[in-house]
C-alpha cells in the first residue's frame, strides 16, 4: 500500500535518515524512501497543503502507481487539559474551523450556507489501530487558517466543537484533496503548545517533533497491519 505523509520537515529527516531521492512537483519537494511511503512538503495552511497533496496524488496516479493513503503529520496546538504538551493526537474528525460566514448570532459553517463540507472522517478501523499503537488520544482536530492566540477564541473553539483535542493549519487541506481522489486520510499531530494566550516561551517544539517522530517509528507497522477493507 503506497502512502503519501504530508509532514514537518524537521521530523522527515529525523525518522527518514535513509531516504533515497527527492522528487520536485509543481511547488512542492517530494521525497521517496525506502520505509515504503513518499514524504511531502506540504506548507503551511490548508491552501498550500490542499495543493501541494493533489499535485503528488494527481502525479502518482497519472504514473500509473495511485496512492492508498494519505497521513497529515505535524506539530500543533492541543486543548487543554486533554492534551497536554508533547501529547499525540490522532483525528476522527478532520474539520474545518473557520470557513464559513459571521453573523449577528454567531458563526455559520459553510455547510450551513449550503456549500461544500466541513469535517473529513478518517476511517474508524485506521484511527483505532494507530491509536493502540502510538498511544495517542482520539478526538476532533480542528483546521485553522490563523492559529488561536487569545483564551476567548480558544473558548469559542471549544463551544463550537466540544470534543476538539488539537488545532493544526493543514489536516483539512490534505484531506480535501485526499477525499477528491477517492483516497482514505489520516491526521496526527504531536503538541507543541497549549491552544489560548499566545506565550512563545511556553511553546516545546522539539519535544513535539520528538514525539512525532517517535510515532513514525511505530505508525509504519501499524498502517501494515490495517486492512483498508475494514470500515469498523
Amino acid at each position: 500500500m503506497a502512502t503519501a505523509v504530508p509532514v514537518e520537515r524537521d521530523a522527515v529527516a529525523r525518522a527518514f535518515p535513509g531516504a533515497a531521492e527527492d522528487v520536485r512537483l509543481p511547488g512542492a519537494l517530494l521525497r521517496r524512501t525506502t520505509a515504503g511511503c513518499d514524504l511531502l512538503a506540504a506548507g503551511v495552511g490548508p491552501a498550500l497543503a490542499a495543493a501541494s497533496t493533489a499535485a503528488a496524488l494527481t502525479a502518482a496516479a497519472l504514473d500509473g502507481t495511485p496512492y492508498g493513503l494519505v497521513v497529515s503529520a505535524g506539530i500543533g496546538g492541543g486543548f487543554p487539559p486533554e492534551a497536554p504538551l508533547g501529547s499525540l493526537v490522532v483525528a476522527d474528525a478532520i474539520t474545518v474551523a473557520d470557513l464559513g460566514a459571521e453573523t449577528a448570532d454567531g458563526f455559520l459553517p459553510v455547510t450551513e450556507l449550503g456549500f461544500g463540507t466541513v469535517t473529513h472522517r478518517p476511517p474508524r478501523s485506521l484511527v483505532r489501530v494507530v491509536s493502540e499503537a502510538t498511544g495517542a488520544r482520539t478526538g476532533t482536530v480542528l483546521s485553522v487558517s490563523t492559529v488561536t492566540g487569545t483564551a476567548a477564541r480558544a473558548a469559542e473553539l471549544r463551544a463550537r466543537h466540544p470534543r476538539a483535542l488539537a488545532e493544526g493549519m493543514e489536516g483539512f487541506g490534505v484531506a480535501e484533496a485526499a477525499a477528491a481522489h477517492g483516497v482514505p486520510v489520516l491526521e496526527v499531530r504531536a503538541i507543541s503548545n497549549p491552544v489560548g494566550p499566545r506565550d512563545r516561551a511556553a511553546w516545546r517544539i522539539g519535544d513535539a517533533l520528538t514525539a512525532l517522530t517517535e510515532a513514525f517509528g511505530k505508525l509504519a507497522p501499524a498502517l501494515e497491519s490495517w486492512n483498508p477493507h475494514d470500515h469498523q
